[in-house]
């Protein structure tokens, strides 16, 4: 890829290329968008009605975009509490994409409520019966937690690096709450649906969407791992050994095994083989949905294709597709009429501008913190920014004498 420049400003570095500078468009127009959002209501932005109040926002943003963080507190998981210390490696990448993921979720959140001039209120206000007061609450903690995590990694900077022994002292704790709140929140996105049951399709409508939910939300997460270690190596060469990412993608792999069983228990038991085959769009979504989404990867990462890169990195990308498609249908395919709602250009415009925003702060993070196991590019910052502090000093002390 062509360097167009390199900014270096205190110790900071960001390169700046096409590619990025196509995703800085997106997002000053995002902002644009979210200004008229805000001033003006939902009526020139999105395309959402009383009938269909669930848009892009919601069903991607929100419902995709906390499903796809989840590489972070199943990685956690397996190395801080059962030990899989040689999953390490990867722990750091996959606690940034999650707090970046995070944050968006917020974001996303926070555009779509209605009057948001109000969205303090869940604070103060608590509706503790409510599905949505927990989710929001567990989102919020879970994103606070997931930042003070990640600043164990910025103290190592020098400029703050005095306050890193004593983040480094609470960690432990962190992370163990740290695995309660996405277990809550993951699960109570599924319950969201449980009252839909007259609204939804059948084939997705289930007493165990809760489960599904959280069941899914773990096998993308190291399914997402894997994805996003493929694009740090085309990026910046960083590269995980192939046997480490095939055993953790197999852990999440053994999930999914759990889940088709459920699914198919679900359609066994309910008698929803003519559905399944009734040869209408709902139908035809979910069997895609099975066979591509959980399936064809089952029997990718379980066949001696998934002990080959391109077959280990096929099994990730459907896995992450095969739940975006998942949550989209649950939203969309299953609840609403076909043809009822589009989204808006602002609503993509929006959606697309998060996602260009989260990349960008990737990779300023990446190139300046140690995230990808590059000590010493960051010992290196590091030098330099002990070079300008001492400059500042010293400029200081002149202008006093």
């Amino acid at each position: 890829m062509r360097i167009y420049k390199c900014f270096r400003i205190l110790g900071w570095d960001f390169t700046i290329t096409p590619t990025r500078f196509v995703l800085t468009g997106f997002v000053f127009l995002m902002v644009a968008t979210v200004l008229l959002r805000l001033l003006t209501g939902f009526q020139y932005v999105t395309n959402l009605t009383d009938e269909t109040p669930w848009g892009l926002w919601i069903a991607f943003d929100v419902m995709c975009g906390v499903a796809l963080a989840g590489g972070g507190y199943s990685t956690a998981l397996l190395v801080s509490m059962f030990r899989y210390k040689q999953y390490g490696i990867v722990a750091r990448g996959a606690l940034l994409t999650s707090l970046l993921g995070y944050i968006l979720v917020m974001a996303g959140l926070f555009l779509d409520i209605g009057q948001w001039f109000n969205f303090w209120r869940p604070f103060v206000s608590w509706g503790y019966t409510s599905v949505l007061f927990e989710v929001f609450w567990c989102i919020s903690i879970y994103t606070t937690i997931l930042s003070v995590e990640f600043f164990e990694i910025i103290t190592e900077r020098v400029l703050v690096k005095k306050l890193h022994k004593y983040v480094v002292k609470i960690l432990p704790v962190l992370i163990v709450i740290g695995l309660v709140f996405p277990v809550l929140h993951q699960s109570s996105l599924g319950g969201l649906f449980l009252i839909m049951k007259e609204k939804m399709f059948p084939l997705w409508w289930s007493e165990f969407l809760p489960v599904y939910f959280l069941l899914s939300s773990f096998f993308i997460g190291s399914a997402m791992v894997a994805v996003e270690t493929s694009l740090a190596k085309t990026a910046y060469g960083h590269e995980i050994p192939h046997d480490i990412m095939l055993s953790l993608t197999k852990v999440g792999a053994r999930i999914m095994v759990v889940y088709l069983v459920m699914k198919l228990y679900d359609i066994i038991t309910l008698d929803q083989w003519s559905y399944v085959f009734q040869g209408t769009l709902q139908s035809n979504m979910y069997c895609i949905e099975m066979l591509f989404g959980i399936i064809i990867p089952i029997l990718i990462i379980f066949s001696p294709l998934g002990k080959k890169k391109w077959g280990l990195l096929t099994y990730a990308w459907l896995t992450v597709l095969g739940v975006i498609l998942n949550r989209l249908n649950c939203v969309f395919t299953s609840m609403y009429e076909s043809g009822a709602y589009f989204p808006g250009i602002g609503e993509f415009i929006v959606s697309i501008g998060l996602i260009s925003m989260g990349v960008l702060i990737y990779c300023f993070l990446v190139e300046n913190f140690n995230i990808l196991g590059n000590e010493r590019a960051v010992q290196i910052k590091i030098d330099k920014d002990k070079d300008i502090k001492n400059l500042i000093w010293s400029l200081l002390r002149t202008k006093r004498h």
